[in-house]
This record gives structure tokens, sequence and C-alpha cells, in this order.
């Protein structure tokens, strides 16, 4: 007899037809295994060399099935590791200030966001585009004669409709026209003293000026210095 093909079959060893192709894993393989040699021709019996066949397949199918756990597991400690490293670097921000670029502002119970923006030149009119988590959006802010620089617009927390959002997280786009009405594209940051740390989903937030800033988005870091 062959090596034996990864197929289904029933206690007659006959093969079962299933609707969707199916995974097969080391005890599958085993019982398949024990199926052939229960329901084996008792005149012509597996010899010795198909059932080693048998039997190193199985030995490899089981070491592949034992190494992809073995990466599952270490993929999720080196996860939980460098996110370990994240929040213990972020505690160590307090008080100090620091730059950062942002695309989501976060909207709780009572606060109105303060979106920073910086142009290279001036703007005829600066949009600002807020979206929910699943990108419809819900509010457009609208300023006009942006002067070069830093600016900013706040937004009230409300949607187009005059009302009240939800606390979530949410998304922001930003563009704009020049005097001769050619497009621009403003750049998001803040600056700012980090007064907390907020954690959520496993992940750090920065506080800095009453908005939260995800760690990865900190371009700079300063120290502070006491004055006098």
């Amino acid at each position: 007899m062959g090596i034996i093909s990864p197929v289904a079959v029933d206690s007659n060893g006959q093969p079962i037809t299933t609707g969707s192709s199916q995974t097969l894993g080391k005890d599958d393989f085993l019982k398949l295994l024990v199926t052939k040699l229960t329901h084996q021709d008792p005149l012509s019996p597996m010899d010795d060399e198909a059932f080693v066949a048998d039997l190193a397949q199985f030995s490899s199918l089981e070491q592949l099935q034992n190494l992809n756990e073995a990466l599952d597991d270490s993929l999720n400690w080196d996860y939980l590791q460098m996110q370990t490293i994240n929040n213990t670097m972020a505690t160590s921000l307090i008080g100090k200030d620091v730059k950062a670029t942002y695309s989501n502002i976060y909207l709780d119970d009572d606060n109105r966001p303060t979106i920073n923006f910086s142009t290279t030149e001036y703007a005829e009119k600066v949009e600002v585009t807020i979206m929910d988590g699943d990108g419809a959006v819900v509010r457009t802010i609208t300023s006009e004669a942006v002067p070069p620089g830093n600016n900013s617009i706040i937004w009230d927390g409300k949607d187009t409709n005059g009302n009240r959002l939800a606390e979530g997280t949410y998304q922001i786009g930003i563009n704009g026209v020049d005097a001769e009405g050619n497009k621009i594209t403003p750049s998001t940051y803040i600056q700012g003293k980090v007064t907390g740390i907020v954690y959520r989903s496993g992940s750090a937030y920065l506080q800095i000026n009453g908005m939260e800033i995800a760690l990865a988005d900190v371009t700079a870091i300063y120290d502070v210095r006491e004055e006098g």
C-alpha cells in the first residue's frame, strides 16, 4: 500500500466527501493510519516500507505542527514584551514637552479638542474633516484666510446636526487651497507637556493639551528646565 493521502474515511475505510477542504492535523493523520491498518486486506498487508513511510510522514507532520505552535507562542511573547517596553517608556515622558503628529483625536464626555496644524504659505481656505471609526464624515470645519505658520481649529465635539457625539476616537483629514486656488496639505501637529498616560486596549496614549496621542506619533521630546 502507498502513503496515506489526506482524505477523510468512514468506519469502513471509504473516503468521505465533504463540502469544503479541511486541514489535516497530526491527530487526524494518526486516526487515518489506524483506520488503514484496521481495514487492510489480511491477505495483502501493508509492507514494511509503506508502513515506515507513513510513520515518517506522521512524524514530519507532528514536528511541523509543533514548530508552528512554538512560533505562534514566540510571536505573541515578543508582542507582549514590546508592548510592555512601550508602556514603561510612556510613563517616563510625564512632565516632559513633546511634539507629535497625529491623524486621530479622542473625544470624551466634555472636552473640546483643539486641532493644531501648520502651513508654509497663506491659505485661502483650510478644511478639517472629522470621521468616525467607520470612516463616515460626521463634521466638516472650515477656516478662511489662514496665515502661514502654526494655526488651530477647535472642535466642539458635535456633528453636522449639532448633536454631541459619543466618546471615542475620531479620524481627521485636513486640506486647503492657496490664494491661487491650488490644493495644499497642512500638517497636523501638537506640542506641549505630557500631563498623564492612559491605556486603551493595552496601548499607551499620552495626554497633551487635553488630547490623547499615541506614543508612536511622537516626533520630538524636550527636557523641561526650571527658569530662574
